[in-house]
Parts: structure tokens; sequence; C-alpha cells
């Protein structure tokens, strides 16, 4: 069975950031604080379900359904 990513989490749901499957993490998420350890919490949808609205470890950002479907979570 696959884990749980960033794109499977419904709006206020948290976990904690396992890994990344297949992709290299832009720099600028980095730099925001999208690393493994870190919680996040899925704070919105846009109405196309794309972006996602995140809150990770007190920084707010959006990414898209593409990029949260390949970032590992485990849920709290």
């Amino acid at each position: 069975m696959k884990g749980s990513t960033i794109a499977s989490l419904q709006k206020g749901e948290r976990a904690i950031i396992k890994s990344f499957e297949g992709i290299d993490v832009p720099l600028k998420l980095i730099e925001m604080g999208c690393i493994e350890g870190n919680y996040v919490e899925v704070l919105q949808r846009a109405p196309l379900k794309d972006p996602i609205y995140l809150n990770i470890s007190g920084t707010y950002l959006a990414i898209r359904i593409e990029v949260a479907s390949k970032i590992m979570v485990e849920r709290l």
C-alpha cells in the first residue's frame, strides 16, 4: 500500500513530512521549511483542488497538487 502524501490530506489535517518520492525538491520549498521532520497542515484547497494552501511549521505557502502528491507524510 502506498503511503500518504500531502495531496491526500484533507482540509484541517496535520502530518509530518517523511520523504520525497521521485522529485528533486525545489530550493524555494526547502527554504520555506518543506523538509523531512517538519509539520504540515492543509489550510485550504483552491476550487479545482489545485493548488493546496499549507502551513509548514509556521510558514504559509501554496503548492501544486503535482508536487504535493510526491511528498510523503505520516498523518497525526
